[in-house]
């Protein structure tokens, strides 16, 4: 088992699943039980309809900066899995994620383990071999029976609560929110950042008596001139810049980390150039992810409608183009409508591609749907996500802005046609 390369051990964990996603923490519980990937450094965990990525970004550049050894596990990845997997502020290579794939392998037994939990147990035992100073983990999906909340966070944050992933979360906000708040431990801090949780969370807290730090009554934020400040349980801190992530809403996660960051403040003290240094260098691809040279091309995974209403507004707030020239590819089991809805008032014209594999939609079937929902801007279809990109650079003007968005599908297959345009292999459909 140890002979095989890591494209292979991917392609192997793919198919002990019968389904691609299927909660519950009894199987991962199992196995880990049988492994020896305990970690004894502080633990956050990070759930939220959207900005959850954003967060985790910014706790691990905060806590690089104060010199801490740092574990980072989130998903999906856009280019390569190696991504899912941080260590000091690096990704893993091949050979740990192959060592790592096995001992899992080797673990399970007949357990059958989904891709998501595979991956999870792997990144566990890795960290704890890596004598970190924190750990911060991405929920995959929900939080309750997400297969990262096998372990206990010592701060748990929920930074939104959106209606996605109805089929596994439910069909209200209350319903999600009872989910989200499944992170939540005994007596241990709970960071919520939505500025109107559901009930359900709230009640959620106080049945675990776990200290509730919530946006706008604990912790908060003043934007002004350039800079923010942020307050909260260990006091103020003034005149910070704002975060390298575009898009407003960024201050309000940055704050979710900072919040998470005081709860924990005795175990992993920060200074304030830890956090200015953090907040300056933090990178996350994809996210508002504005590309040098003209014409501007915008990279956001924006798949839910809350997502696509941050990035009008941060189109909004990014200047005048004449043309907005939208490359767009969903996953037929999210709300297409409602995101291309969200984005209608600010795109010009429309190039649909089609997104391969089980989930994917087609082109024909998108312009059906933005059609159905009142869209009457150019809609064009295209077969491949690479075959809509060139089109709409074909099209552009230098000051005409591209934005690529609806799937984290779209945005890889964008930035691969990109670096295969830079090394002079061209663009094909």
């Amino acid at each position: 088992m140890s002979a095989r390369t890591l494209a292979q051990w991917l392609e192997f964990i793919g198919r002990q699943h019968p389904d691609a996603i299927a909660l519950g923490l009894d199987r991962v519980r199992a196995v880990l039980g049988r492994m020896d990937a305990g970690i004894g450094c502080p633990l956050v965990t990070v759930a939220g309809t959207n900005g959850k990525g954003s967060v985790c970004a910014m706790l691990e550049r905060i806590l690089l900066a104060s010199s801490r050894r740092v574990g980072l596990y989130t998903s999906p990845h856009l280019l390569r899995y190696n991504e899912r997997v941080r260590i000091a502020g690096q990704e893993v290579p091949d050979a740990p994620l192959v060592q790592a794939f096995a001992a899992v392998e080797q673990a399970r037994g007949t357990v059958p383990l989904t891709y998501f939990e595979y991956g999870t147990l792997a990144a566990f035992w890795l960290f704890a071999r890596a004598e970190l100073d924190a750990v911060v983990l991405e929920v995959g999906l929900g939080g309750r029976l997400d297969a990262v909340n096998v372990l206990d966070a010592d701060c748990a944050i929920v930074t939104g609560i959106g209606l996605d992933h109805m089929e596994y979360l439910g069909e209200s906000r209350e319903a999600i929110g009872r989910e989200k708040a499944g992170i939540f431990r005994q007596g241990r801090a709970a960071v919520v950042a939505d500025p109107d949780p559901p009930a359900s969370v709230l009640d959620a807290a106080a049945g675990l008596k776990a200290p509730l730090l919530l946006f706008g009554r604990d912790f908060g934020l003043r934007a002004h001139a350039g800079q923010w400040d942020y307050w909260g349980p260990a006091g103020r801190r003034a005149a910070l810049g704002h975060p390298a992530l575009r898009g407003k809403r960024q201050l309000r996660n940055a704050a979710a980390a900072l919040a998470a960051l005081d709860a924990l403040r005795e175990r992993l003290p920060v200074g304030m150039q830890d956090v200015r240094r953090g907040l300056a260098e933090v990178e996350l691809p994809g996210r508002f992810q504005v590309l040098p040279g003209r014409p501007q091309v915008i990279l956001d995974v924006a798949h839910n409608p809350e997502a696509a209403e941050a990035l009008a507004e941060n189109l909004g707030a990014a200047g005048f183009a004449a043309e907005t020239i939208a490359v767009f590819g969903m996953l037929r089991d999210k709300d297409i409508a409602g995101v291309a809805l969200q984005l209608a008032p600010r795109v010009t014209r429309w190039h649909l591609c089609t997104l391969t594999g089980p989930r994917g939609t087609d082109a024909e079937d998108l312009a059906r749907i933005l059609s159905s929902a009142g869209i009457r801007t150019p809609l064009t279809r295209h077969r491949s996500v690479a075959a809509a990109l060139a089109a709409a650079r074909e099209e552009a003007g230098e000051n005409d802005k591209i934005v690529a968005f609806g799937s984290f599908l779209t945005v890889a297959e964008v930035m691969q046609s990109l670096a295969a345009t830079r090394n002079g292999a061209g663009t094909h459909g």
